[in-house]
């Protein structure tokens, strides 16, 4: 098995005594290069900050993420936030989307803050085969829901990360639609051979994944 992402015996708590929450309770993961792995888990299980602690976007108490054989946590603050933006792509169930730029701004941003230069070509490949080539010039505002998605799903996909994790994606999406996100998705880990991890309450959008991580008390107690 390829294996792009883990952690070991991740723990991150909140609160003392009674108030104590086990968000990650000595954590053990394995995520397999090019794979759509969805991680299922009634609220607050904990699902969330296992994402956020895999994505470097929050520090454990104690444990290790390797991420494409990085130990991140190992990393300083500023190296840290340099080493995200390379490899790992980000996707919101709020979009994120900068309201004062439009489509294409947004897709390209992440780029020029690694002062990456842009690969038209593949920018644009991209943009047709997300579905939005003909709104890159149209500003957040003119979205729909689903647009707002897909444009945030290209933005995650330009920076050609190893990992891209996905937190409940479809939550600000009627069903129909999700399920078309989801499927898009789908279709990026196949064709573009990017490997997924999706946090999501949907029984039938985590029936499309390669595997299905179940949490409970911040512990992975199945998949």
């Amino acid at each position: 098995m390829d294996i792009i992402a883990e952690t070991r015996d991740l723990v991150k708590y909140y609160g003392k005594g009674e108030n104590l929450v086990k968000a990650a309770d000595h954590t053990n993961l394995l995520i397999e290069r090019g794979k759509f792995t969805a991680v299922v888990g009634k609220s607050g299980s904990g699902k969330s900050t296992l994402l956020h602690l895999l994505g470097g976007l929050d520090r454990p108490d104690s444990g290790k993420v390797i991420i494409d054989g990085k130990d991140i946590f190992a990393l300083k603050d500023d190296e840290l936030a340099g080493f995200r933006r390379r490899k790992i792509g980000f996707i919101f169930q709020d979009f994120n989307l900068i309201p004062s730029l439009n489509v294409w701004e947004n897709i390209v941003l992440p780029l020029g803050l690694d002062n990456r230069k842009v690969n038209k070509r593949e920018a644009e490949e991209i943009l047709e085969r997300i579905g939005i080539a003909d709104k890159r010039k149209s500003m957040p505002s003119a979205l729909s829901g689903g647009q707002k998605q897909r444009t945030a799903i290209a933005r995650a996909l330009v920076s050609n990360p190893a990992i891209i994790l996905a937190d409940e994606p479809t939550g600000n999406l009627d069903s129909h639609t999700g399920l078309e996100v989801t499927s898009l998705l789908r279709r990026c880990v196949t064709e573009f051979g990017q490997t997924l991890v999706m946090i999501t309450h949907d029984e039938s959008i985590a029936q499309m994944a390669d595997r299905v991580v179940v949490i409970e008390d911040g512990k992975v107690v199945r998949g």
